[in-house]
This record gives structure tokens, C-alpha cells and sequence, in this order.
């Protein structure tokens, strides 16, 4: 009787775990105000920064994501404590108390590093390619694969269509309803 009521607690515990994953469109759903917000607050395009978190944090589904609102592994803060299983976890990852603060940091890391910084300087919020491949020259990360996954989430889920401001979204809005016998006139 006891095997099989902590069986069936580990089944609904892991059902409630189940069920409170993000996927990525519940993701970009969320997030992509925020991620638009900061664009036009700082030049950063949208998809490069929804992009990057959602390589980072699982969709929001890793560790750090959900214990310290922290979307891209960053690190620093004075190591914060989480408590995971019932167990007390010191971490070198910092701490947020917002993910939209978590977000607004990564921009400020973005603009405000010397190696990184030159790339805010350099590009548009158009040029998403290339945002990618220089914050992965500056060493943001270390994996060789990891502008290539990057530009693979901004590709799959069209990331880069948030880079567009709301008078172009209308604009192109606009054109693809528009009936195509109607321009001949």
C-alpha cells in the first residue's frame, strides 16, 4: 500500500512537473512584448534576443530559468541559493527577480561591454545574421555550434519578423491582404 501511494504521488508530481513546461511558442507568446520593448529601447533586435533566450533557458524550462529568472546563463551576483528536490543548490548564476529584468540585463551586457558593445554600434535591428555571428566572435559562447542553433530557433519560429517595426508590420500586413487583380487596375 505504501509502494503504491508513493508511486502514484511520483506520477502526479511528475504530471504537475509535466505540465508546467514551457514550449516555444507558449515562449515567444510571453515574451515577445518584452523582447520587442528592449529592441526599440536599445537597438538589439528582438529575434537576437528571444532567440538567445530560448537557446539558453530551454524555453524557460532550464534550472536557472525557473529557480532565478535567469533566460541566458549568466553569470555573477554574489551566487545565489536555490533550493531544487529539497535541496539547498549554491549556484554562480545570477539572480533576477523578474525574467523582463533578466532580459533588460543581457541588453545591458549587449550595449555596455567593450568587445560587445561595437556590435550594437555597427548594426541594425535588421541585420539578425550578423548580430549572431558577432556576439559569438566577442566569446559569449563557447561552443562552435552555438550561432549555428541560434540562427536555427530565429529561423524555425521566424523570430526575425518581430524586428520589424508596427508601421512596416502594417504595411506588409496591408500588402498581403490586398487582392492581386485589384493592382492591375
Amino acid at each position: 500500500m505504501k509502494r503504491a501511494l508513493l508511486i502514484l504521488t511520483l506520477l502526479i508530481s511528475s504530471l504537475g512537473a509535466f505540465a508546467q513546461k514551457n514550449t516555444s511558442q507558449s515562449y515567444i507568446e510571453q515574451f515577445k512584448d518584452n523582447a520587442i520593448q528592449i529592441m526599440h529601447e536599445t537597438g538589439i533586435p528582438a529575434s537576437i534576443i528571444l532567440g538567445i533566450a530560448m537557446h539558453e533557458s530551454g524555453c524557460g524550462n532550464s534550472t536557472i530559468a525557473q529557480h532565478l529568472n535567469n533566460q541566458f546563463g549568466v553569470k555573477g551576483g554574489g551566487g545565489a541559493v536555490f533550493y531544487k528536490n529539497q535541496k539547498k543548490v549554491h549556484s554562480a548564476y545570477k539572480k533576477y527577480d523578474s525574467i523582463l529584468e533578466s532580459f533588460e540585463d543581457f541588453a545591458r551586457i549587449i550595449t555596455e561591454r567593450q568587445q560587445l558593445g561595437r556590435i550594437s554600434d555597427q548594426l541594425s535591428q535588421y541585420d539578425y545574421v550578423k548580430w549572431v555571428k558577432g556576439i559569438q566572435k566577442s566569446g559569449y559562447a563557447s561552443s562552435r555550434k552555438w550561432g549555428a542553433q541560434v540562427l536555427a530557433i530565429i529561423r524555425k519560429y521566424q523570430l526575425n519578423d518581430l524586428d520589424q517595426t508596427p508601421a512596416e508590420q502594417a504595411q506588409t500586413a496591408q500588402v498581403t491582404t490586398t487582392n492581386p487583380a485589384d493592382l492591375k487596375k
